[in-house]
């Protein structure tokens, strides 16, 4: 599976500790940035990484800052992409179970290392079940493409 990670400076040391937990794994893992800790404007990190997985260059993502809530906001503004903010097992399962969920974003200052590992194996082992949820994730991309071309884009992802 090819994924995309990214952080700013408050996630620096978390993002290079689960790149090197996905390696570990035998993922395909590509790092887009921050490469130090200079401080930098997390979401300019966020609309690379969403976009990338929007477009297909990736399958899953993963964004991490200070509390994982603004990369999920900056994120779910890209056309096609669902993030969620997971610090726990049951939510990262339930992102991809329940809603497709193709980014997860956490918290350097909310998680600590070992956590947001099992939580990243929990997330990326979970694959959507359709099912009951299945209308309810057509229904958000639905909203999404409306929302997408009232301002003049076409199908959300394009």
């Amino acid at each position: 599976m090819a994924i995309a990670i990214g952080c700013d400076e408050a996630a620096f040391e978390l993002k290079e500790a689960i790149k090197a937990y996905l390696v570990e794994q035998k993922q395909e893992v590509v790092d887009m940035g921050v490469y130090d800790t200079t401080p930098v404007l997390y979401p300019d990190i966020a609309l690379k990484v969403a976009t990338a997985v929007a477009d297909g260059q990736f399958e899953r993502g993963i964004l991490i800052c200070g509390t994982g809530l603004g990369m999920a906001i900056t994120a779910n503004k890209v056309p096609g992409v669902r993030a969620a903010t997971c610090h726990d097992v049951y939510s990262a399962e339930r992102s991809r179970k329940s809603n497709n969920c193709q980014i997860l974003t956490m918290g350097a200052r909310v998680i600590g290392v070992e956590l947001a590992k099992t939580v990243v194996k929990a997330w990326l082992e979970s694959e959507y079940e359709g099912g009951r949820s299945a209308p309810k994730v057509q229904r958000m991309i639905e909203i999404d493409e409306m929302f997408h071309a009232a301002r003049g884009g076409g199908k959300a992802g394009e």
